[in-house]
């Protein structure tokens, strides 16, 4: 699915002449993917290796691959692609503020899966929503609106 407004590029940090400096960017951290919130840039793309357990997270201010945009439960007994298409694609234009521009965003989403069958929860898994640019393009600032 393709959406939204172009982001915009930021200067790197630097210094004035009146002695002020600007402070660096933070640096990446590891996380667990399925530890992902929404407003979290990824300085590579999702994984797709079931083995990958982190991710780089880096500030959205700077270049990145993807931005987590939405996390939802999924009911245990449901098509979950239909049902993480159908939610990522709601999620998306709540988080952009409305409809996207043709062509600026593809979206993915991962699922993490708590199977404990023992418990009567209806909704054992998480469904983490990603956008990235079309055609594998760096990312500059939040999409969030």
């Amino acid at each position: 699915m393709d959406t939204t407004p172009a982001l915009t590029a930021t200067s790197p940090p630097s210094s004035t002449n009146t002695g002020t400096v600007v402070a660096p960017a933070a640096q990446p951290r590891s996380v667990k993917w399925v530890d992902l919130q929404a407003g979290d840039c990824l300085a590579a793309p999702p994984p797709t290796d079931p083995a990958v357990v982190e991710v780089s997270v880096v500030g959205c201010g700077g270049p990145h691959a993807a931005e987590t945009y939405l996390r939802a439960p999924i009911p245990v007994n449901t098509a979950l692609d239909d049902v993480a298409t159908r939610d990522c694609a709601a999620g998306l234009q709540r988080y952009i503020g409305g409809a996207a521009a043709a062509g600026t965003y593809s979206t993915s989403y991962l699922i993490d899966s708590d199977q404990d069958r023992t418990a009567d929860n209806p909704y054992p898994s998480t469904v983490i929503c990603l956008l990235q640019g079309v055609d594998g393009r760096a990312l500059t600032g939040t999409a969030r609106r």
